[in-house]
């Protein structure tokens, strides 16, 4: 089981109260202010390769339908949207924008760290 594997989402989660999202290094960096005054770097190599997306995640066996290593480095992050109350919806460089990432994912990447990269 790799590190992708191992993050479970909450659906419907609300947005944390006094949480930012900001765009940095020209969308190579999303920062996120949380409430508790974390501040977090979540680079957009890692976010994309963390999509939860159904054409990223195969419905029926949780296993992604990519190779997570094959992600470019130089990926970028173009937009941010909030979804709901309970997610952020992210816009990437190659054009993937049906990624919905939970609050709850956001955190535990944040948590959890990059995974290695090679």
């Amino acid at each position: 089981m790799g590190f992708l594997d191992t993050l479970k989402v909450k659906p419907n989660t609300p947005p944390p109260a006094g949480v930012e999202v900001q765009l940095q290094a020209e969308g190579r960096t999303l920062l996120v202010r949380w409430n508790d005054g974390r501040n977090t770097e979540l680079s957009a190599r890692l976010l994309r390769q963390a999509c939860p997306c159904a054409g990223c995640v195969d419905e029926w066996t949780s296993q992604r339908t990519f190779d997570p290593e094959k992600i470019p480095a130089t990926t970028t992050v173009k937009e941010t949207r909030m979804v709901g109350n309970y997610a952020l919806g992210i816009g990437f460089g190659d054009h993937h924008a049906t990624g919905i990432f939970p609050w709850t994912l956001l955190r535990q990447l944040a948590d959890k760290g990059a995974p290695p990269q090679r």
